[in-house]
């Protein structure tokens, strides 16, 4: 369990929403199967965002979950948007992650969201404008806590100068640690730290040696990729995500595993460069 932000606490082993597809309907009916599953399952912490279809995976989610059980935390993501062209682009003016905000809470049915995230720095605006404007919107009570997405230790900094971080999320896994700086810095400050793209898979010798553990454990190499996260710090919180039933409990049986510390060596070795 962590608390982020020091309050609420959740399950380390969260739940990805971006996988779950919204149509055509028979599969949209899969994917509300699923997230149910996850919260039966004991998941208390489901990441989604505005990205994921124009908000149409945040109703996909109040359409499986509201109202939501206590303790469940569904975060969200602000922060791009659509070009004239049609065109996905960072947008982080304050008008538009207050519109964007406004927007989640009608979608998600809450009339606060316990962890909002920028979901990147937009370059063409100040940092401190992108902040402000969610430090503003915390202080109307529409916001609980405040997360950033893909931000290096520098940008973390400046953001924490103007107000609480809560919540990291960058790219970060078993074979790519770009971010170890980032994850040091959330280590020192207690701060939540979410690996995207939490199981991924690099050249054969570096299979090789995480399918050997996993034949260890009677496990799958899926498995031990998330398990060798949640031994990395106790700042992670894996959020991965699937749209099947039997892949969303093989990655939450996950927890069970306890890795040896030669285990964890070899795969702190070559398996983890990135």
């Amino acid at each position: 369990m962590f608390r982020i932000g020091g309050d609420p606490e959740v399950r380390r082993l969260g739940f990805g929403a971006m996988h779950l597809p919204t149509e055509p309907a028979r599969d949209r009916e899969t994917s509300l199967a699923v997230a149910r599953r996850a919260v039966e399952l004991g998941v208390t912490l489901v990441d989604t965002a505005y990205l994921y279809g124009g908000g149409a995976n945040e109703e996909l989610l109040a359409e499986a979950l509201h109202p939501y059980p206590a303790g469940l935390v569904v975060t969200t993501k602000v922060g791009v948007a659509r070009s004239p062209e049609g065109e996905w682009r960072l947008d982080g003016r304050p008008g538009v992650l207050r519109g964007q905000v406004e927007q989640a809470l009608r979608r998600l049915r809450v009339e606060r969201i316990e962890l909002l995230q920028l979901h990147r720095v937009d370059p063409e605006v100040p940092l401190a404008e992108q902040v402000g404007a969610l430090r503003e919107l915390r202080d109307e009570g529409k916001i609980g806590r405040i997360g950033l997405s893909e931000v290096g230790v520098t940008e973390l900094g400046q953001a924490r100068r103007i107000v609480d971080i809560a919540s990291v999320q960058n790219r970060y896994n078993l074979l790519d640690r770009e971010h170890d700086p980032v994850l040091a810095a959330c280590e020192a400050y207690g701060i939540a730290f979410l690996p995207w793209r939490p199981v991924a898979w690099g050249n054969t010798g570096e299979r090789a040696e995480v399918a050997a553990v996993a034949a260890e454990l009677a496990a799958t190499p899926t498995q031990v990729a998330l398990a060798w996260l949640l031994a990395r710090s106790p700042v992670v919180l894996p959020i991965p995500g699937t749209a099947r039933i039997d892949h969303l409990e093989e990655n939450l049986a996950a927890e069970r595993l306890e890795l040896t510390p030669d285990q964890r060596a070899r795969l702190d070795g070559p398996a983890g460069r990135s």
